[in-house]
Parts: structure tokens; sequence; C-alpha cells
């Protein structure tokens, strides 16, 4: 028996928020603790504003997922509707149009005429949905997946430089969330390919490159301005 398959297309949903999420909260919490630190606040007040940046990332990042999802799916819901009314009315203008599709996609016409009747005696929205408008099971739109997913993974992302901001010393506390940050970053991203199937090192050096720009230009406007940020 030859190895079966295992394709990933089916994790596209829940893994691009996971991996937003995650690296989101371990940028933003990480050059927020940074820009206070490099402002020369209190440890006190370096760990508040890393817990509320935490706490209010979570919940924007869910929020906002929730309410971009939940738009994809009011519009699915709303083309299904449109489809479901046009095959009560026009029946046979849409088998027609099934027909057309499975021809531009290589079937001579009189096989793509059975499969199109095959297919809308099975179920004849599904095989619309599918096949004309793109929409299948597995990559229906799920807001409270992904607003669970991306509020998850954020909190996951941005423990981890609270967690060095809250052991590391004052004086060292920059350069601690600094490295632990990058390092956890390249983990991130080479994990993320990993799931997805897609080269690890590119994707690791992408999302490290771009997350230590961003922590060190925060860093470098704390310490300009003097102030928290």
């Amino acid at each position: 028996m030859p190895p079966r398959e295992h394709h990933r297309i089916f994790r596209s949903n829940w893994l691009r928020a996971a991996v937003l999420g995650a690296n989101d909260g371990i940028v933003s919490t990480a050059s927020l603790i940074t820009g206070v630190a490099a402002a020369q606040a209190t440890h006190e007040a370096i760990l508040t504003s890393g817990v509320a940046g935490l706490v209010a990332g979570a919940l924007s990042m869910a929020a906002g997922e929730y309410v971009s999802v939940r738009s994809q799916a009011d519009t699915e819901a709303a083309d299904l509707r449109l489809e479901q009314h046009s095959l009560k009315r026009n029946s046979s203008e849409e088998l027609a149009e099934l027909i057309d599709i499975y021809v531009q996609r290589g079937l001579t016409r009189d096989l793509a005429a059975q499969v199109a009747h095959q297919l809308t005696r099975h179920d004849a929205l599904d095989a619309h949905a599918r096949d004309e408008l793109g929409i299948s099971i597995h990559n229906r739109a799920r807001p409270v997946q992904a607003a669970a997913a991306s509020a998850a993974s954020f909190a996951a992302g941005a423990a981890l430089p609270l967690l060095m901001a809250t052991l590391a010393p004052l004086p060292q506390l920059i350069g601690w969330v600094i490295g632990a940050s990058v390092a956890c970053l390249a983990g991130l991203g080479a994990l993320a390919a990993r799931a997805g199937g897609a080269p690890k090192g590119p994707a690791a050096l992408r999302v490290t490159v771009l997350g230590a720009l961003a922590m060190g230009a925060t860093a470098a406007v704390g310490a300009l301005f003097g102030v928290a940020i």
C-alpha cells in the first residue's frame, strides 16, 4: 500500500490565525517592554506595562479576528443564499453553468454533463458552492475558531517576553527580553513552516529579522524620548 498523503491545506484557517497571534504577542509585548525599559522606568512599571499589553493585545486580537472572519462568513452565507435562490428559479441554467465549469477544467462535454447531473442530484448547492464559488467545508470561515486561536496564541507569545522581564535584572532586562524573543520568533517561524509544509529556514529568518527590527526601533524611541511608549 502506498503511504497515505497528509495534506496541510486543511490547517490554513487556524494556522494563519495562530501564527499571526503568537508573532504579534511576542513582538508587540517585547517591543512595549523594551521601549518602557529604555525610558528608564522602574521594574514594576515595566511589568505592569507588559501585563497590560498581554491582556489588551489578546482581547484586541480576538475581537479583530472575529470581526474580520465574521465578515467573510457573512459574505459566504449571502452568496450561498443567492445560489440557492437561483437553483430554485433557474435550475436548467445553473446546470448548464456547472457543465461549462467542468468542460473548462478538461472534461468532454458528455462526461461533464454526466458529472454535473450526478452531483446535482446528490447535492446541487454543495456542487455549486464548491465548483462555482470556491467554498468548501475545508475553507469555510470560522469566526469563533479564528478568534480563539488568535487570542490564545497571542497570550502564549506575549508570556515569553513578560517572563523574561520578570526574571531579568533591570540593567540586563532589554538584552534578555530581545534575545529570548528573537530566539522564540525563530522557533515560531520554523514551527509554522513545518506545520504548513514550507521551508523552515526562510520562514524563520523572515519572522526573526522583522521582529528584531520592530523591537530595536521601539527601544530606540524609548531611549530617545525618555518616556514610556
